[in-house]
């Protein structure tokens, strides 16, 4: 089945994301990429895309006059090549007037762009209440919106855990989605393993897509806020007596020495170095370059010697924000590959798209995406 994604904030990231799971990822347009996929895609599971959507195969006037009694709320997004607000609006009234005649009461969504923001279609319930549909046009194509990202529930998550501590960093759940998914569809209760877990972001998602958390630290309070987070999601969720939490494991460890049992993928956020506000001057990018790099190395060393070939494992290390507003990088996939790691090729991404920042942020993450060899 073909499907169409509303790409993220950051489209070749998001481009990768898909392309890790699905088959024949094509990017359309700047914001637009579609995907063969056997089984239809969660939109709740996938951290960078906005929108997912289906082909439609019938004309959409066909589809929306086939809708179940009710009033139908409309919403229409253009992303041709020629779009503006003014076209989408038309779609959306030629659509209503049709279908007025037919006796169907319709709301539609005015647009303030071409396209609806996230926000409208979430707010407004697209997709996910009965007749509230969102139609996507692209030229001569249509497809229809079946999930849009919860902006709601990751901001929940984020802010309502019971542990947080701003000094570890703040992994966004959305990217700890990502790295889960840049390891390839795993099978359910699959076991992902966060060596540097902090407060647990990254086992938090593996929990809610059904995979089996296995979390280790150096800290202990990192450990502890872990649990209590995982304690907490899991009560909100109704997950208590799922597999995943039962068989879940989070312990002291460091990620240098540590020996772990069973891995399926490993997915995390390594060491990003001391905290940063401002540029840093050439000695303190050096000095934070001399700290991160030998503990990002012996864990992936330490790591390589304990998984089967073929395991996946995605990481995002430190980046730092220069003068020139370009940001220095570790290098060290060359080193990487020595340990036994390859690094993964994609068709529509490459290896210096995977920067995950917003603009002027000191400390972005270099996202780094291996298979053992």
């Amino acid at each position: 089945m073909k499907y169409l994604a509303v790409l993220g904030r950051q489209p070749k990231i998001s481009l990768a994301e898909l392309e890790c799971l699905f088959s024949d990822v094509n990017q359309l347009s700047l914001n637009l990429a579609t995907f063969s996929s056997d089984n239809t895609p969660d939109i709740d599971r996938l951290g960078g895309s906005l929108k997912i959507a289906e082909k439609l195969e019938i004309p959409v006037l066909e589809h929306l006059k086939n809708l179940p009694e009710g009033k139908i709320t409309l919403g229409i997004s253009d992303y041709s090549k020629n779009a503006t607000k003014k076209t989408a609006w038309s779609e959306a009234l030629k659509l209503k007037k049709i279908l007025k005649r037919f006796g169907r009461s319709v709301r539609v969504l005015e647009n303030k762009e071409a396209t609806l923001s996230t926000a409208i279609s979430h707010h407004n319930q697209l997709a996910e209440k009965k007749n509230h549909v969102e139609i996507i046009k692209y030229d001569k194509e249509y497809y229809l919106v079946l999930g849009v990202q919860n902006i709601t529930a990751y901001s929940k998550r984020d802010q309502a855990r019971p542990a947080r501590d701003a000094k570890v960093g703040m992994l966004p759940p959305k990217l700890a989605q990502i790295l889960i998914n840049f390891c390839g569809p795993l099978k359910k209760n699959s076991i992902i393993l966060d060596p540097f877990c902090g407060t647990g972001v990254v086992l938090q998602e593996a929990l809610l897509m059904g995979f089996t958390p296995y979390g280790t630290d150096l800290s202990d309070r990192m450990v502890e806020y872990s649990k209590k987070n995982l304690k907490w999601l899991a009560e909100e969720k109704n997950l208590t007596n799922e597999e995943t939490y039962a068989n879940m494991e989070i312990c002291i460890g460091d990620a240098i020495d540590f020996e772990w049992q069973k891995i399926d993928a490993v997915a995390c956020e390594t060491y990003l170095g001391p905290p940063m506000s401002t540029i840093p001057p050439d000695i303190k990018l050096k000095s934070a370059k001399q700290e991160c790099k030998p503990i990002i190395l012996g864990f992936l060393k330490n790591l390589s010697t304990q998984i089967k070939k073929g395991t996946p494992v995605a990481i995002a290390v430190p980046a730092w924000l220069k003068e020139n507003g370009e940001y220095s990088r570790l290098n060290i996939l060359d080193e990487i590959e020595n340990l036994g790691y390859n690094v993964l090729k994609l068709k529509n991404s490459s290896e210096k798209d995977l920067l995950y920042h917003r603009e002027g942020q000191i400390v972005a993450r270099e996202l780094i995406i291996l298979r053992k060899n």
